[in-house]
């Protein structure tokens, strides 16, 4: 998904990029993001990641 509501983000490294998925969770799934994918540049790290809470 994409589009002019979602944050566009950087981060210097995983960690801060990861802590903001943390935070920033709610938000996302409430804009209708369910999953989330983590790159570097072009590389995909990991994911999709699912927002969804683990039942």
């Amino acid at each position: 998904m994409t589009g002019p509501e979602l944050p566009r983000t950087g981060f210097p490294n995983q960690a801060d990029a990861e802590s903001w998925v943390g935070e920033s969770w709610h938000d996302l799934l409430a804009a209708g993001v369910e999953q989330v994918n983590l790159f570097n540049a072009d590389d995909k790290i990991y994911g999709p990641m699912s927002l969804r809470p683990l039942a």
